[in-house]
């Protein structure tokens, strides 16, 4: 049975974001074949969509390799997703349909007493789950890829510090929520902006060769101020 290359990228991808493959290092098509148990022409097209995505560089005399991207690179990267997030946003609170709002509650009141009890550990995933939702309530493919691929690069670059206030944070996705429902697309972008630009000061650079050494996120962004925002 024939393996789509979108399952095989999406595997090679995981494990670059997961660091099993290090920077700059090579990317044979004979070994991930093997890897994963498939044929080359798989790996072939898989690798073709991870360079077009950044992933993955052509060198010559080396061939694919993982490519090494650099600080401003990984700067752009949240920069990027502090405009596109917004904008999604106010799509969703213009698109979303009543299955949208069913998950993106849900999703809430899960983060919600998650972090109530302090289980940290799943609300990482969970927050990823809701700003996918979000992203797709949006009722654009382009945007919901582009966030999707803005998601993975970004968990490749940084490390990123659990929030000192997790409650606080789940209550900023639940006023996100709340705008979307009610279809005010200029209150959800403007809570979105606020939450993704709180969210993206808690990044720290991973630098190639250097492991995980965090490096605090610069942005031109003055302090959150929710405060006006908040019913």
């Amino acid at each position: 049975m024939r393996i789509p290359a979108h399952s095989v990228c999406t595997a090679i991808r995981d494990d670059i974001v997961a660091g099993v493959y290090e920077r700059g290092s090579r990317l044979t098509e004979e070994l991930l074949a093997r890897r994963y148990g498939v044929s080359r022409v798989p790996v072939r097209e898989a690798l073709r969509t991870l360079e077009a995505e950044g992933f993955v560089v052509t060198r010559r005399h080396a061939g694919a390799c993982v490519a090494e991207p650099t600080e401003l690179e990984a700067s752009d990267l949240l920069e990027m997703r502090m405009l596109l997030e917004p904008l999604g946003a106010a799509r969703a609170a213009q698109r979303r349909t009543e299955a949208h709002l069913k998950v993106l509650r849900g999703l809430v009141r899960l983060g919600q007493e998650r972090a109530r009890r302090g289980h940290s550990e799943d609300l990482r995933s969970l927050g990823g789950w809701f700003h996918e939702t979000l992203a797709q309530a949006s009722g654009s493919p382009a945007l919901t890829s582009t966030l999707g691929q803005l998601r993975h690069k970004i968990a490749w670059m940084y490390a990123v510090e659990a929030p000192a206030n997790p409650a606080e944070s789940w209550a900023e996705h639940g006023g996100i929520v709340d705008a979307v429902a009610r279809g005010d697309s200029e209150r959800a972008r403007a809570i979105t902006a606020l939450h993704t630009e709180r969210a993206s000061a808690a990044h720290r650079l991973r630098f190639p060769g250097g492991g995980d050494r965090p490096e605090r996120v610069r942005t031109s962004q003055h302090p959150v101020n929710v405060t006006g925002l908040r019913h």
